[in-house]
């Protein structure tokens, strides 16, 4: 079965148009080699790849006859992906989610003031300092 197919029949992508596209972008590695869309994948092979700033490890144990279910992916395919990979884009979200909650918008008026006093108080000190 071509690589591509069978990212899409795991659900790693949501349509085999997002799967080709990845392997031509050479985010999807089979034995460690870049993999282009056609490229036939077999049991036993360790597939790399990268998406949402996620480095997925797999082995593939079977190759299904078409797409299938959420919970039968777990027959074709072992997820070996480290935890840490998934930590870190957790605490890329918090993050993000700590200066400004979302959904609040652009700076008041009042935030651009402070943040202006701020660094006018970094460039009087660095004067100071010389």
């Amino acid at each position: 079965m071509r690589i591509d197919k069978y990212l899409w029949c795991v659900r790693y992508y949501k349509t085999r148009n997002i799967a080709t596209e990845a392997c031509k972008k050479g985010h999807v590695t089979v034995n460690g080699q870049a993999a282009k869309p056609s490229r036939e994948v077999f049991p036993t092979d360790k597939i790399t790849l990268r998406k949402d700033q996620i480095v997925y490890q797999l082995s593939v144990l079977d190759i299904p006859q078409n797409r299938v279910g959420a919970k039968l992916v777990d027959i074709y395919r072992r997820d070996t992906t480290p935890e840490e990979a998934f930590e870190h884009i957790e605490m890329l979200r918090l993050a993000k989610s700590h200066y400004r909650a979302n959904g609040t918008g652009r700076p008041t008026k009042k935030d651009l003031r402070d943040i202006n006093d701020f660094l006018d108080y970094e460039d009087d000190e660095d004067e100071v300092n010389e």
